[in-house]
């Protein structure tokens, strides 16, 4: 992975990360294909020392335990999902969200499209975000499930294992959503797929956290909560709620096992986790820009991207994914280490905004939805 003094276009190929041309080189060229091999040299870590020593890991497998829960029978599948009134009804709630809402549409792809073009590009939208929700998800399961083997506590095994059941869950309900409920698959975005790559083959345990529990965990438990507020749809908005009480926990494990790794690591150490946490956030920031959809729907691409680009609330939304991603590393001291490169990069990203908001250390109690379900129910 990343060493010391890293140029940009080393990092995420490219010099700029605003170069369209640079983002858009990236294209996912296995469509058909089923299998991903990633190979990993990690060291498989077992421990003789069974002593419970971290009492906050601890705490945090006792909730987990108590949190589990049924992806096949506490949720209610048998709600009909009409996806073109879903898309009806949301862009109704929330018009401002709508691709084109504000712009100028002259000269574009977009300028002769009617209603039934408008709600077909919803629908693909909803196939789209919900197929790389479920790619990401299944990266969280291989990913944790690596860091069962690898991380050298036993605290940390112990609730990693409770995640990987957590993960397979959060795989089984997004398959089937969109199996059962929408109207197709899309292939794993190209940038999201580099990056579930890197955190895959970097061999050191930390990094797997960093790279799932803070970025991609933390990312989704911001898009999620988004998506679960624009939601007009009753099964989804259930399905997300869930999710989300789970993914609070992981990032909250990332942040309690890693403030305590990172304050034993040099200087240089240091720096190589805030280059792969700028890496992922870019990989991250690029994957939402819907490239898949467009080319689906024969439209040009990159005049298409362009206008995702210039709509009035991108840099609001791009910007709030990240709304948990950056009070996360500045608690893992990553933001202001050393020279503050990782606080110069977000602010060119245009985050930093976020970094005396919660973290999910904190947090995470208050996001768990199946225990206030299961408290009201017993009420």
């Amino acid at each position: 992975m990343a060493t010391t003094a890293t140029t940009t276009t080393e990092m995420i190929g490219r010099e700029h990360v605003n170069d369209l041309e640079g983002i858009l080189a990236i294209a996912n060229q296995d469509l058909d294909a089923v299998d991903h091999a990633v190979r990993a040299e990690s060291d498989t870590i077992f421990t003789w020392d069974y002593e419970r020593t971290r009492p906050a890991l601890a705490k945090l497998y006792e909730k987990a335990k108590r949190s589990q829960w049924n992806g096949q029978t506490d949720l209610p599948w048998d709600t009909d999902v009409d996806q073109e009134a879903v898309v009806i009804n949301n862009a109704l709630q929330n018009p401002s969200g709508m691709l084109g809402e504000g712009l100028d549409l002259k000269g574009t792809p977009f300028e002769r499209w009617g209603d039934k073009e408008w709600i077909n590009f919803g629908i693909e939208s909803q196939n789209w975000t919900l197929s790389q929700f479920l790619h990401g998800e299944q990266g969280a399961l291989v990913c944790t499930a690596k860091v069962v083997e690898t991380v050298p506590w036993i605290d940390a095994k112990y609730y990693a294992a409770t995640q990987v059941m957590d993960e397979a869950r959060h795989v089984e309900v997004f398959s089937k959503y969109l199996d059962e409920k929408l109207s197709g698959h899309y292939p794993i975005n190209a940038h999201l797929r580099l990056l579930l790559d890197d955190i895959i083959e970097d061999a050191r345990w930390d990094m797997t956290y960093l790279g799932m529990q803070i970025m991609v965990e933390g990312l989704a438990l911001a898009a999620f909560g988004f998506m679960q507020q624009l939601s007009t749809e009753p099964l989804l908005k259930k399905l997300l709620r869930y999710v989300i009480s789970d993914e609070a926990r992981h990032v909250a494990f990332g942040v309690l096992s890693l403030k305590e790794y990172y304050q034993g690591l040099s200087g240089s150490e240091i720096r190589e986790r805030q280059e792969f946490a700028f890496e992922a956030a870019v990989r991250m920031r690029d994957r939402f820009l819907q490239q898949e959809v467009f080319d689906r729907m024969d439209i040009d691409v990159k005049q298409a991207v362009k206008l995702v680009m210039q709509a009035p609330d991108r840099p609001v939304f791009q910007a709030m994914l990240f709304s948990k991603i950056v009070p996360n590393c500045k608690k893992l001291g990553l933001l202001d280490a050393g020279d503050g490169w990782l606080r110069e990069r977000f602010t060119e990203l245009g985050v930093i905004q976020f970094e005396d908001w919660t973290d999910t250390g904190e947090e995470y109690t208050m996001l768990d939805e199946v225990a206030k379900d299961r408290a009201a129910a017993a009420s």
